[in-house]
């Protein structure tokens, strides 16, 4: 056997045209060492490891869906353009994988870095930005699994919701000449379990179970994106029993805070809430959603749609011809509705009381709620036939949809390594981070 001698550098490896070239071209990594500045001593320990190769080290694993950080070491042993990215000569030793845990405290920075270079590059435009959530398993089985008893806590939005109810008993003072006393008990959040599952492993994952999902201990990855191009402006991570709704005002707020501002929003029924089209409203941002199925859960047999609306006189008309006026205002954990009251006289001698009025109510008399955003709710509502409406949600699923995929497939979205929520937020934002790198470089040409 012969052996040659070959005279190369990593330079004369690296093609000019190859991606991460492009890449080191592109992102400017300098903030790190002001982020990771705390963590290193200028006078005791050994010689630190650059802390940019680091950030680097992780993100090549998921730009190339290289699942975990064993595997992201093993693989720039042998990859030459992996290891000119980082700064390696070719005999030079990779730093152990286990060094990575030790630094995950810059990952939003680089997200939010990242995002930046796409705004300056006219990528992202804020006319219409699409959300939803995907399901990523978290490193906890079902036999780690035990039943807890669940908190009585505060709804999501129950400060949000006192200001608004606070509106409302002074319209209903206006409309009716009465007032309640004002509510002094905090609202607690509304809830039709006792219990809930939580792992041994990684109690803050959260035990997911909706139709045409799998069950067990999962994060949900929520996600804002501009459909330009497809940047992600926002993620948020969140357990797995969390509903939709719960981050998403705060979520989209901080997106519409330091990102350019939204002029429209479009989501799937899990974000539609009445709450959120008032607040969306009063920003200003245009909210195009698909409309969430009516649950009409009253055990009589004429249910809410035998009732006929009169917007003009805002009254409801019972299927005798009767009036429901409204004559109070109710408050939940998640919502604040207006009460409308048929007359106990009218009820007690219609013919129709039997289906109207189940076997367990005392109160003698029909009663509906609707939601005190009724109007904003039905001003959006009433648009979702028209063609810019349905565009919105056709992007939102193209968008959406789409890019979860190519994050599942290729960028590490299927599952967490780590425990925890703060590592799980970590995960899901250098997945969102490759994806973005990646689609800037494409759009750049």
């Amino acid at each position: 056997m012969q052996l040659k001698l070959h005279m190369v550098t990593l330079e004369d490896l690296v093609p000019p045209e190859h991606f991460l070239r492009r890449l080191e071209g592109t992102l400017d990594l300098s903030f790190v060492y002001e982020e990771t500045a705390h963590l290193y001593s200028p006078r005791y320990g050994r010689p630190p490891i650059n802390p940019v190769m680091l950030v680097k080290y992780l993100l090549v694993g998921y730009l190339y869906g290289i699942p975990s950080e064993r595997q992201i070491e093993q693989r720039i042993q042998t990859d030459v353009a992996l290891r000119w990215y980082l700064g390696l000569d070719l005999f030079d030793r990779v730093p152990d994988h286990s060094t990575i845990s030790q630094l995950r405290k810059v990952f939003r920075r680089l997200f939010e870095e990242v995002v930046r270079e796409c705004i300056e590059k006219s990528l992202v435009s804020g006319r219409l930005a699409a959300t939803d959530s995907t399901h990523v398993k978290a490193n906890a089985s079902r036999a780690s699994e035990y039943l807890v008893e669940m908190r009585s806590e505060p709804g999501a939005y129950w400060e949000r919701l006192d200001s608004y109810e606070e509106e409302g008993l002074q319209e209903l003072e206006k409309r009716t000449g009465r007032r309640r006393k004002k509510r002094t008990k905090q609202i607690k959040r509304d809830s039709r379990r006792s219990h809930k599952q939580v792992s041994r492993t990684d109690p803050e994952a959260g035990h997911m179970k909706r139709p045409g999902k799998p069950e067990g201990q999962y994060y949900l990855s929520h996600q804002t994106l501009d459909t330009d191009h497809g940047v992600i402006l926002g993620v948020t991570v969140t357990p797995g029993d969390v509903h939709d709704s719960v981050p998403y005002l705060d979520h989209l707020e901080q997106i519409h805070r330091d990102v350019p501002p939204i002029q429209a929003v479009t989501a799937d029924a899990a974000y539609d809430f009445p709450l959120a089209h008032r607040v969306l409203e009063e920003q200003g941002i245009s909210f195009y959603v698909r409309p969430q199925p009516s649950a009409d859960r009253t055990k009589a047999e004429f249910k809410r749609d035998a009732f006929s609306y009169d917007a003009e006189n805002d009254v409801y008309q019972c299927p005798n011809g009767k009036e429901l006026r409204v004559r109070g205002l109710y408050r939940s954990a998640s919502g604040v509705y207006w009460e409308y009251w048929a007359d106990r006289e009218d009820c007690r001698s219609c013919p129709f009381r039997e289906k109207c009025l189940s076997e367990n109510d005392q109160r003698g008399a029909r009663r509906l709620l609707d939601t005190y955003f009724r109007p904003t709710v039905r001003r959006h509502l009433t648009r979702q036939n028209e063609p810019d409406y349905l565009d919105a949600l056709r992007k939102r699923q193209v968008w959406c949809e789409g890019t979860f995929a190519a994050q599942k497939w290729g960028h590490n979205l299927t599952r967490v390594l780590r425990r925890g929520l703060e590592a799980a937020e970590d995960h899901c934002l250098l997945s969102a981070t490759a994806l973005n790198l990646k689609r800037m470089i494409r759009c750049m040409g």
